[in-house]
């Protein structure tokens, strides 16, 4: 499963791509995504952009609603930010929180490399035919 998602992110020369996003585990109900922290995604406070910070655990909880190979689009967000962004890297676990026919809950956590939470975040994804 990890290497059919891999080869349709590689394809991605996009956002994921950019930001050095990677795959680090996922299974049907969970997706782990970790991120350097590197210079350019720092904002003036010499931490992690809040928008980084948020793609990265949009991008956890998109590729999980699209498992069912279900094309998935965010229809709405929320994020809590918790502690400041630094480390060496972040790492975002997605989750489920219901799943339906048409839409779907998840939540994501981001961490740093110190396990420290970072974030929390909800969002519901829509469904789309293909």
């Amino acid at each position: 499963m990890k290497e059919e998602i891999n080869k349709i992110l590689e394809k991605d020369q996009g956002f994921f791509h950019q930001n050095h996003y990677q795959l680090e585990e996922v299974s049907s109900d969970k997706v782990v995504l970790k991120a350097p922290i590197t210079k350019e995604i720092m904002n003036i406070y010499h931490m992690a952009h809040g928008g980084f910070i948020f793609g990265l655990g949009d991008h956890a909880m998109g590729i999980l609603a699209s498992m069912d190979k279900k094309k998935a689009l965010t229809i709405n967000a929320s994020i809590n930010y918790l502690s400041p962004g630094i480390g060496e890297y972040l790492i975002a676990e997605a989750e489920y929180v219901k799943k339906g026919n048409k839409t779907c809950f998840l939540q994501a956590k981001i961490y740093n490399n110190d396990k420290k939470l970072v974030a929390t975040m909800t969002s519901t994804y829509y469904y789309i035919e293909d």
